[in-house]
């Protein structure tokens, strides 16, 4: 398994295992056009050539963050895919400076073994919601809101 920064050759197989969950109900779809402008925030899980998991540390307002599109394939879960993604992601944002990283999730669980506790999402801070806008279930977001200090 090898965790790696995202690459342009990589978007087609991140838009399908994002948006097969999606298809679920159980994250909110990406557009091709939204993966590749925030490229550079992913790390991938890479399996013989397979994208097997993918996140992202995308950088929101003064030393906070958020852990977003997280995913990784049915096959790879409970092997600690997930699990290294988001402390690559963290790292990297203690590396920047951040301070507080927060994710909106459907999977709340998976998040609090990592350290993160929830909050109410009134609690986070209005730089937030500039991104909220154009989600397609604003304003009735039915996420869970979690955050961790770092």
């Amino acid at each position: 398994m090898q965790y790696r920064k995202a690459r342009f050759s990589d978007v087609e197989q991140i838009h399908k295992l994002v948006n097969d969950y999606a298809a679920e109900g159980l994250m909110l779809a990406r557009s091709r056009n939204v993966l590749y402008e925030s490229l550079r925030e992913f790390i991938l899980a890479e399996d013989e050539g397979h994208i097997v998991g993918v996140g992202a540390l995308h950088l929101i307002w003064d030393a906070l963050a958020e852990v977003r599109t997280m995913a990784v394939a049915p096959e790879y879960k409970e092997k600690g895919v997930g699990r290294k993604i988001v402390e690559t992601l963290i790292e990297e944002g203690r590396e920047l400076g951040v301070t507080e990283i927060f994710a909106l999730t459907y999977q709340p669980g998976f998040f609090a073994k990592l350290g993160f506790y929830e909050v109410q999402k009134e609690e986070l801070p209005h730089k937030v919601w500039k991104e909220c806008i154009n989600c397609p279930k604003f304003p009735n977001c039915d996420e869970t809101a979690v955050t961790i200090k770092i």
